[in-house]
């Protein structure tokens, strides 16, 4: 399946991660990662059961190929710093050069007195349908793209656009450009590299966790593992790994919880059998040491009191006790 996107910052020979998330270019963080776990939810496979078989496979590649490098690119600091420079050079790039033919969201948005206010509300438009019917992504993701560029002309300085059209290019999927690349390619077209399977999303979001689960950084652990069965509830390894964390907290009840649905899932499970059994010595121990504490308790409070004396007083109590006893 082929992907073919010309418009927008996607004619310079550019990936343009924000288009394809549907957020604009100065996000932050937070927000591409509440949009990008709308998007996957969407294109998930148990999103698209009722769907034909066809457009459950064009949601697979849209996933794999689209949505998912664009996160990765975005959300990391050190790719997003690069990200943003490059994506700072193109938009000088399309301020110099010809932008070509644009829509009417472009032309209103290079005209327009608040270019601020018009570029997010126009852009959240699109992106509110960009992923409703699968037909019409690349087009709408086009449109996005298109307004990022114009948007980035205006703070170039560029309000206006030119009569001629640039050479387009033809994203085929595999080989959308990575955001390292040059905006020139050579003539001839490289050979075909072997196609590497990509982690899922929940793979990815279960990497993290082991991560920051190792650091004994815990919440954020079960943030990450949240995420993930959000997208995926059915996948046994984040359950068990969820298990593992809610039982390094001593949080038992919910370690249980996760364990027993990993188990549920995948009953040969290495990790929630492992971690259940000890989750069973943690209860064991922890009942031991709740019946000696009872026995404790019920032997204190049988313990007899001390005998009176036979005049009714206890020994050395009393008045005589206070003054030394009887007189000789």
């Amino acid at each position: 399946m082929s992907f073919q996107i010309d418009r927008g910052l996607f004619q310079f020979d550019f990936a343009d991660h924000h288009a394809v998330l549907g957020v604009p270019i100065d996000a932050d963080t937070q927000t591409i990662r509440k949009r990008y776990l709308k998007i996957a939810r969407r294109l998930h496979p148990d999103s698209c059961a009722s769907e034909s078989e066809e457009d459950r496979q064009r949601a697979s590649q849209f996933l794999s190929k689209l949505v998912n490098p664009a996160w990765e690119q975005l959300s990391q600091e050190k790719e997003r710093v690069e990200y943003d420079l490059l994506l700072k050079l193109k938009g000088q790039q399309a301020s110099r050069q010809s932008s070509g033919e644009l829509s009417t969201l472009g032309k209103e948005l290079s005209t327009a007195s608040n270019p601020e206010h018009f570029y997010h509300t126009s852009l959240k438009g699109l992106a509110d349908r960009q992923y409703e019917h699968l037909d019409q992504v690349l087009e709408i993701t086009g449109q996005i793209s298109e307004l990022n560029m114009v948007y980035l002309m205006r703070k170039e300085g560029q309000s206006t656009v030119g009569a001629s059209e640039p050479k387009k290019a033809i994203y085929t999927g595999s080989n959308l450009p990575d955001s390292s690349q040059s905006s020139v390619r050579p003539a001839t077209r490289p050979a075909p590299q072997p196609q590497v399977r990509r982690e899922s999303i929940a793979d990815q979001y279960y990497r993290r966790a082991e991560g920051y689960a190792s650091k004994n950084n815990f919440a954020q652990a079960v943030l990450e593992l949240r995420d993930a069965l959000q997208i995926e509830p059915r996948n046994s390894r984040c359950h068990a790994l969820l298990g593992m964390v809610y039982l390094k907290q001593n949080q038992t009840t919910m370690a249980k919880i996760h364990f027993n649905k990993a188990l549920e899932i995948e009953p040969e499970n290495a990790m929630a059998n492992q971690g259940k059994q000890r989750l069973e010595q943690v209860q064991k121990a922890s009942g031991r040491a709740s019946d000696a504490a009872a026995t404790s308790a019920r032997a204190a409070s049988q313990k007899p009191a001390t005998k009176p004396n036979q005049s009714g007083n206890q020994s050395g109590g009393g008045l005589f006790g206070l003054f030394g006893g009887k007189k000789k």
